[in-house]
């Protein structure tokens, strides 16, 4: 029982993190219909960033997550401004090959930039756990379900209280009528597209702590975005953390002793994907469209 309940503890946590991962990708892919493939690479620059941070100027990783969220809003800005926003009404297929050739150019930037080395944050905090009856709990991952749980819940405030919101909304909901109200739809695009990298960032930082990260670390990330998305259901920051948090648990029961075994993480990623595009392809919380 006790290994259960640090099973079920370490899915959760695990959970946060993908809700942090999985948020931007769901809000572009909601509003501007684009199914972001750079996303992953975008996770990776903000925890370069990250890293920068803390081995340069000694920034502690978590106090460095605005400035993560910061430099990569001008990055998803800039990229949506000066180049997505020209296929924006292209077929699907147009955008997926973009960002597609977007996330090579990135990954291979930061290659350039920081070499192929394995790189780690290790702040003193970084392996220590609050012991809770014998189940452990980290406080990094902790942290990190927490800080994701406050972003998902500054993306709610900010689609359902702002006037910006509203305008994001309103382009999802039908571009040619909010254009015809008066809405910039290139400026808005960007910024939607600056939103989703800012968080991007923000997991990036996250994941930074808990693992040692290479420019090529970040793939894997898109893929569970992905799933998270498709699990939840898209169009509501709601389904968002329902879809990581779950998504969580069975990647962590299904790795462990009882399960298929560590390893296994892509597999049970592709396995649960299927399974719920046959059985409820709106998602187990989302709303057919």
């Amino acid at each position: 029982m006790q290994l259960l309940l640090q099973q079920i503890v370490l899915g959760l946590l695990l959970g946060g993190v993908y809700v942090a991962v999985a948020i931007g990708f769901s809000l572009v892919w909601g509003i501007l219909n684009i199914v972001n493939l750079a996303h992953g690479a975008l996770v990776v620059v903000g925890a370069y960033t990250t890293w920068w941070l803390f081995t340069t100027l000694h920034v502690d990783p978590f106090l460095s997550l605005p400035m993560d969220a910061l430099f990569l809003f001008v990055i998803g800005y800039a990229l949506q401004r000066g180049l997505i926003n020209r296929v924006i009404r292209a077929p699907l297929f147009f955008t997926l090959l973009l960002t597609f050739g977007v996330n090579l150019v990135v990954i291979n930037l930061v290659l350039l930039v920081f070499k192929s080395d394995f790189r780690s944050v290790t702040p003193s905090y970084a392996g220590q756990s609050l012991d809770l009856g014998g189940v452990l709990v980290p406080y990094v991952r902790l942290a990190a379900l927490v800080i994701a749980l406050v972003l998902a819940g500054l993306i709610a405030l900010l689609l359902n209280r702002t006037r910006t919101g509203f305008a994001i909304q309103a382009i999802g909901a039908d571009r040619d009528a909010a254009q015809l109200v008066g809405i910039d739809l290139r400026h808005v695009y960007a910024l939607t597209f600056g939103v989703g990298a800012a968080c991007a960032g923000v997991a990036g930082g996250l994941l930074s702590v808990m693992q040692a990260i290479n420019p090529t670390a970040g793939e894997p990330y898109t893929l569970q975005a992905f799933v998270v998305v498709i699990l939840g259901g898209l169009g509501r920051v709601s389904a968002t953390i329902a879809g990581g948090l779950v998504f969580g648990l069975i990647e962590v029961l299904g790795q462990s002793e009882h399960g298929l075994g560590a390893g296994y993480a892509n597999a049970i990623a592709f396995a649960v994907l299927v399974i719920v595009l046959v059985v409820r392809p709106q998602g187990l919380f989302g709303r057919l469209r």
